[in-house]
């Protein structure tokens, strides 16, 4: 006489502890998968907070809160290309905010978009006030703050210019 799966004969208040196989060795019952949905309906606010909260940073002020994330916003001086793109993004563009590169305070990095790659970029913030929110980085050789603004909901223009 063979006997059937364990589940054979059980009530459906039983299938809470119905075993749906293993993770790392341990066994993953329904209580499990119902506790770790709830935790990450709770948790998932917190992952997604707004980027308003971010504090502002003055673009003077930036050397100081190097390895933070916050936004620093200022007007859009000077601009470089270089000849050189980055496989699978284009040309990166680097905005000098409120000095120019000849003598400059901070800057951001971000990549055009097709099909003008890096002049669409340098059309759409050149002279304007702008504010990029990310990770505030720096040069090792001159410290210069910076921020890589891979994508482009990292930069907004200032509507009050």
């Amino acid at each position: 006489m063979t006997a059937g799966p364990y589940w054979v004969g059980m009530t459906f208040a039983d299938a809470n502890f119905l075993r749906l196989g293993t993770f790392g060795g341990m066994d993953i019952c329904m209580k499990t998968i119902r506790a770790m949905i709830a935790m990450f309906c709770m948790i998932s606010p917190l992952l997604h907070a707004d980027d308003t909260k971010r504090p502002k940073v003055a673009v003077s002020e930036a050397k100081g809160h190097i390895g933070e994330t916050a936004t620093v916003c200022g007007k859009v001086v000077s601009s470089t290309i270089p000849k050189y793109g980055i496989a699978g993004h284009g040309k990166p563009v680097s905005l000098y905010l409120d000095q120019p590169e000849a003598n400059p305070v901070f800057y951001f990095v971000v990549f055009g978009q097709p099909p003008d790659g890096p002049q669409e970029v340098v059309n759409a913030y050149q002279g304007k006030r702008v504010c990029v929110t990310g990770k505030i980085d720096a040069l090792p050789s001159s410290g210069l703050p910076f921020i890589m603004a891979a994508d482009r909901d990292q930069v907004k223009v200032d509507a009050n210019q």
